[in-house]
């Protein structure tokens, strides 16, 4: 039997009162490629991060090449040829991207940039060396990390959520680039909740469930039904049926809107129009960077526009396009942006101050001061709703898994019960569990006649939410095509601009 070239015995981690890896025992086998499944706060990051030197296990041992193994520090790690992707990035957005990269790969800025766009084309990551990365979408910025990482050569490379925000297309070469590293001699750890793709590019898969190992099974001799009642221990929820509204009142509207961002290195958006009524779930997909930030911001209010270009976005009836992000949350409407930390909520604040963020006008503050009993109450309302696996309302949004931070703002969201909710990637980096979960909740909310817009770059995710789907391409949608009538070939199409989008948007 060959020899493993990782190898965990024993190894356990605790914070405080917490157990988040309990006498874990974990074989990477050489040209591999191994999975790590589990629910939010089941272990896996953590376990990653021991893996990575990010952290230091309390018991256990690790072997590397037969070797013991302890990391300081992720510099350790990346000299002895393990390399990382995380779910929550890392890079400068004051910088470039090739700058980011220099900072880990030696070499000049234009064999960087060179190497960069060589790898971009061999995986179908392409992305602008020169871009900086403030302007770049979240599935951009996974991209440079994915690119940054396989630049050190790593002879293990962990990723985690790798696909979770690239368009289908590219998922294949991927995997295919995937399935070369191996051959080649790289093993890899591959993180997803994304079952059909364990089973389509993995050889082992190890389930951890509240931080054990609960089995090591080989993916492609189970379905994906058996893998997640393995990994959650317990069959799936059944999808909520929707429930047919006629034409509701327009919650959301947009009219012929053009605009052109500062930034350079943005995506100008053209002519786009859409309508969002009460009882009604539109999709808007697209491949990452093709104007879905830039239109985010639009409707948010991050952005707003000049006076001259007013009437162009109303919601609930009303011209809200020179109107800030608050003046629109006092309309009704609630928003989940794509990205987490930063945008959905601060790391360094609790769980109870980053509700404030937005739910401050729902009765948590008395004479302008913080109703403590009333904001405690409604933060622990919101995690036992939706399940955040968390200490308590004190922890710091920056120690929740990414999965039970999103579940944390898309619940506080739809607590407001807004009128108009806007999601961005709603369930990014969630397990099948709790993905089916939140879907099922906006699914419900719809039926209730709430108005709903949802960007996302999962087209399985779109076909069971939406009622119709519009196409983002080169800052430019589509006609809104009824999902039970269209093909996600058609959707393809659009995606990469095979369609013409000339045709108007009724509204």
């Amino acid at each position: 039997m060959t020899a493993p070239l990782l190898s965990l015995r024993g190894i356990s981690k605790s914070y405080g009162q917490i157990r988040a890896n309990r006498d874990i025992d974990l074989d990477v086998a050489p040209r591999s490629i191994h999975a790590i499944l589990g629910e939010n706060g089941a272990g896996k990051s953590t376990l990653m991060k021991l893996i990575y030197g990010v952290e230091q296990p309390d018991a256990g041992s690790v072997s590397w090449k037969g070797e013991p193994l302890a990391l300081a520090s992720p510099a350790d790690a990346r000299r002895k040829g393990i390399g990382m992707v995380f779910q929550h990035f890392s890079l400068f957005e004051t910088l470039t991207v090739v700058e980011n990269i220099r900072l880990v790969v030696p070499g000049a800025k234009s064999d960087l940039a060179q190497g960069i766009r060589k790898l971009g084309r061999d995986f179908g990551l392409e992305v602008d060396p020169l871009a900086h990365v403030h302007a770049l979408s979240v599935g951009e910025r996974q991209r440079v990390e994915i690119i940054r990482c396989l630049m050190t050569r790593p002879e293990l490379l962990i990723l985690d959520e790798p696909t979770s925000v690239l368009p289908p297309q590219s998922v294949d070469k991927l995997f295919e680039t995937l399935r070369r590293l191996r051959d080649g001699g790289v093993s890899i750890l591959f993180i997803s909740h994304k079952l059909e793709e364990i089973r389509a590019v993995c050889d082992r898969a190890t389930i951890l469930r509240s931080g054990r190992i609960t089995g090591h099974v080989d993916p492609r001799d189970y379905d994906a039904h058996d893998l997640a009642r393995m990994m959650i221990g317990r069959d799936m929820p059944q999808p909520m049926p929707a429930v047919a509204h006629s034409g509701g009142e327009k919650r959301l509207e947009i009219v012929g809107l053009d605009h052109r961002p500062d930034d350079p290195f943005a995506v100008t958006l053209s002519d786009v129009s859409l309508t969002v009524r009460a009882g009604e779930i539109l999709g808007i997909a697209g491949i990452s960077g093709n104007g879905q930030s830039e239109l985010a911001a639009l409707i948010s209010g991050e952005t707003v526009l000049p006076r001259e270009k007013s009437e162009r976005i109303f919601m609930m009836g009303k011209d809200v396009g020179v109107l800030d992000a608050a003046a629109r949350r006092r309309l009704g409407f609630a928003f989940v942006p794509e990205e987490r930390l930063g945008r959905g909520a601060v790391p360094e604040m609790s769980l109870v101050l980053n509700s404030l963020l937005t739910a401050h006008p729902s009765g948590l503050l008395k004479r302008g001061l913080v109703d403590t009993p009333r904001a405690k109450a409604f933060t622990e309302a919101c995690i036992r709703q939706y399940d955040v696996r968390t200490p308590g309302s004190e922890t710091e949004a920056g120690a929740l898994s990414g999965g039970n931070l999103q579940k944390f703002i898309v619940g506080r969201e739809i607590m407001l019960s807004p009128k108009l909710l806007f999601v961005a990637q709603p369930t990014w980096g969630v397990d099948i569990g709790a993905a089916a979960a939140i879907r099922r909740r906006l699914v419900a909310l719809r039926n209730e006649g709430m108005g709903i817009l949802v960007i996302s770059e999962e087209l399985e995710e779109l076909f069971e939410l939406c009622d119709s789907i519009q196409v983002i391409h080169q800052g430019r949608l589509s006609p809104p095509l009824v999902t039970r009538d269209t093909r996600p070939e058609e959707i393809g199409r659009y995606m990469i601009g095979a369609h013409t989008t000339a045709e108007k948007v009724p509204a």
